[in-house]
């Protein structure tokens, strides 16, 4: 296949996935269907990959499929915004896919999701929210918000905030199991154990991690909040995490001269990539609002 001619198959690929038939991106690209068909089929040849499931009804894409889509998607885009640079028309537009922690986003980031969008009409924005962790080039996006201290190199960090981890009980945990002195004492309490957090099944203080257990175990942040005010063990976490139930007197903080040092939030985007106009009002938006929360600026 000649170089020229794979700008061409890729658009045709992304098209079709992007309106959910053939016809469709033949229609939009001003080609026949046969056309279209005829090319995506030359990307799979070239690739030695199936990238679509096609049936009479719909397409589907396939698992190569998904990251391959996510990777050309990178590519047309940064095309775009070239072009547009090109033209002194750096109006930010196109898919921008972001990674974002579970509570960060529906605390903090998705409130203020209609602003942006109503600011950049031109952009369409994919935010995963889950907690896991998420390679930002393997799977095509171009943005992370991430909690804690960046330790790959392939990476750039914008800082928009920090917090505090804090100890936490409630006052009928308190009043029937007792309040530890020094983070040691926690091996004779029931916790509420996270079971994402990258510490694993210690929590840290400022004199190091300290192993900890108890009789319930949850995958989010919230559910763990909701366990701790339930009365069923002593939490971890984010010190706003925790905020309404220590405002109502509902929960007490625990240990506070052995808090470890504040936790930073970074956006992180890939190091070698091409920053479209889009990435760069994004994390400038996002960390004009973080600079107002008082939650990440103690």
């Amino acid at each position: 296949m000649k170089k020229m001619d794979r700008f061409l198959l890729m658009t045709c690929f992304a098209r079709a996935v992007e309106l959910g038939s053939l016809s469709a991106a033949g229609r939009d690209l001003g080609l026949s269907q046969p056309n279209v068909s005829r090319y995506v089929a030359a990307l799979e040849e070239h690739l030695q990959i199936r990238l679509l499931h096609r049936s009479t009804r719909k397409l589907s894409l396939t698992q190569e499929g998904e990251r391959y889509y996510a990777e050309v998607r990178v590519i047309l885009d940064a095309v775009k915004e070239s072009e547009s640079a090109a033209r002194a028309n750096v109006e930010p537009s196109g898919l921008l896919r972001v990674a974002c922690p579970t509570t960060l986003a529906h605390s903090f980031v998705l409130p203020h999701v209609p602003e942006f969008l109503g600011l950049y009409r031109e952009v369409a924005l994919d935010l995963q929210i889950n907690d896991r962790y998420v390679n930002l080039v393997e799977e095509g996006f171009e943005l992370a918000v991430r909690i804690g201290h960046l330790d790959d190199t392939t990476l750039r960090a914008r800082r928009i905030g920090q917090f505090e981890r804090v100890c936490v009980a409630s006052e009928q945990y308190i009043a029937s199991r007792g309040c530890p002195e020094k983070p040691e004492d926690l091996r004779d309490h029931d916790c509420v154990l996270y079971t994402l957090l990258l510490l694993g099944g210690s929590w840290r203080f400022r004199t190091g991690d300290v192993p900890v257990s108890g009789r319930i175990r949850v995958s989010s942040p919230e559910a763990a909040r909701e366990m701790v005010l339930a009365g069923l063990g002593i939490g971890y976490g984010p010190q706003w995490l925790f905020e309404a139930g220590l405002k109502d007197g509902s929960l007490r903080l625990i240990l506070r001269d052995h808090v470890p040092p504040p936790v930073p939030i970074n956006i992180l985007y890939a190091a070698n990539r091409l920053m479209p106009a889009r990435v760069r009002v994004f994390m400038d938006f996002i960390a004009q609002k973080f600079l107002l929360l008082p939650a990440f600026n103690r």
